[in-house]
């Protein structure tokens, strides 16, 4: 496991980048996330990463601006993305940005609430 701080816990196994976002994604926090888990694309590379929204208590568009920014530099990266644990209100908001229709992510059922298609 890698280095924790306020905002990410992550590690990586082989060639999977697991990042857990913590607390609150808006506008002050969201630049912080954004660097590092940036830092971390380019540094390892990864094939795919897990972007694990389960300990997120609120999530504004700077939220939703953060994790669309991440999937197009890890698509530039030829890395896959799966987004997991989101919430219905979360998943709500991807489902309103059009983030379903993104070849290249999958936002996996945490089986909390309803589906959203």
């Amino acid at each position: 496991m890698l280095r924790e701080n306020a905002f990410l816990e992550r590690k990586l196994e082989g060639e999977t980048l697991t990042v857990e976002i913590l607390g609150e994604i808006d506008h002050h926090s969201a630049r912080p996330i954004r660097e590092e888990i940036d830092r971390l694309l380019y540094l390892y590379r990864p094939k795919e990463m897990v972007l694990s929204l389960a300990r997120v208590s609120f999530m504004d568009s700077s939220g939703l601006g953060l994790l669309m920014g991440r999937i197009t530099l890890a698509e530039a990266l030829s890395c896959r993305v799966k987004i997991t644990n989101a919430d219905l209100r979360v998943k709500r908001l991807l489902n309103l940005a059009g983030l379903k229709r993104i070849n290249n992510l999958v936002i996996e059922d945490s089986g909390k609430g309803e589906n959203i298609s």
